[in-house]
């Protein structure tokens, strides 16, 4: 596929709206741990094609790369970041007062967001998204009553689940995976309980009292770096962890999927949508530093390019699920010729 390259003026003007940023010498990417694998891999095809220097790349959580994405434009704030969500609205707001208001918006692909466990566990998972929330909400229903949770072993919820105790590691509130799990799965699964159903209660009411994840020991936040997550899980059999798949996918000599409603996850569940729990994965550039960071834009056209994105692409064999060729077409176009996002409202 052919593209329209940026024409010299719009890179002039990109220039002239970054008075305060220098030509530094690397590209400065920040942001979400799920998308890291990706960009990663995008920076590495960048830097062998190029010559240029390699991007550096952070993983610092969505939440946490939206905040220093929008902290300002200039050779000291970063020119792209990673997001396992959409950019919220508080966040545009951030980057608006900060003069960060030319970006442009990539939806790269679909995600997974899967429930591991180590090999060596020789249990056959199978969890439903009911019994999800039930292990790791903060209040449960018990007796026709909601009330702290009392569970502790995964048999109590399920007389056929094993009868060891609850330990799931998952990432922090900051992170947009613990937004999409608490989004698609806990909200699901708390909307599956008999007591939700019966009571007719609303969505406000399921987001209201629905979203905590449990404090009191079974759920254990591990941060931002998935990797941690890993060791812990070959360390301890019988503990569960949250990743998105691309991060599963990586480690599969050392992990294995938990099915969710008898699904398992792999791209092709996740492409069809059969696997419950997916999310579109996305970056954002300030447009400002085209043209002024060296080498920003032609990144730029090789995360776009059909060698990283469509099906077969270097980014699909690393998990990432593809858009369908029209959306993906659109985005390459939108993308590299700098359009710039709407207002999140």
């Amino acid at each position: 596929m052919s593209y329209t390259k940026l024409s010299v003026s719009v890179l002039a003007l990109a220039a002239m709206s970054a008075t305060t940023a220098a030509a530094r010498d690397q590209i400065s990417i920040v942001g979400s741990s799920t998308v890291f694998p990706y960009t990663q891999a995008v920076a590495e095809q960048f830097a062998n094609v190029t010559g240029s220097p390699s991007p550096i790349v952070e993983s610092t959580g969505t939440g946490g790369g939206m905040q220093i994405f929008c902290e300002g434009i200039g050779e000291g704030h970063p020119d792209v970041t990673g997001a396992s969500r959409a950019m919220k609205a508080s966040e545009w707001e951030k980057c608006a007062a900060n003069g960060v208001t030319d970006i442009s918006e990539a939806l790269i692909g679909f995600d997974g967001l899967s429930l591991a466990v180590a090999r060596s566990n020789d249990f056959g998972w199978n969890l439903t998204l009911e019994e999800i929330y039930l292990a790791l909400g903060a209040e449960v229903p018990v007796d026709g009553n909601w009330v702290a949770n009392p569970y502790t072993k995964w048999s109590e919820i399920n007389p056929e689940l094993p009868e060891t105790n609850i330990l799931v590691l998952g990432p922090p509130p900051t992170s947009g995976t613990r937004d999409a799990f608490v989004e698609l799965a806990m909200h699901t699964g708390c909307e599956s309980l008999d007591f939700v159903k019966s009571g007719d209660f609303d969505g406000k009411w399921v987001k209201e009292n629905c979203s905590r994840m449990r404090t009191d020991g079974p759920f254990v936040e591990a941060g931002e770096n998935d990797n941690l997550i890993v060791q812990r899980l070959e360390s301890d059999p019988n503990a569960l962890g949250i990743f998105g798949y691309s991060f599963l996918y990586e480690n599969l000599d050392k992990l294995k999927g938990v099915a969710m409603d008898g699904v398992e996850p792999t791209t092709d569940t996740i492409g069809d949508k059969s696997y419950p729990v997916s999310r579109p994965l996305y970056f954002y550039v300030k447009n400002a530093h085209r043209g002024v960071i060296p080498g920003l834009q032609r990144f730029i056209e090789e995360y776009m390019s059909d060698d990283a994105l469509a099906p077969g692409g270097y980014l699909a064999e690393r998990g990432l699920v593809p858009l369908s060729d029209a959306r993906r077409a659109k985005l390459q176009d939108e993308v590299i010729n700098a359009v710039a996002m709407a207002p999140k409202n």
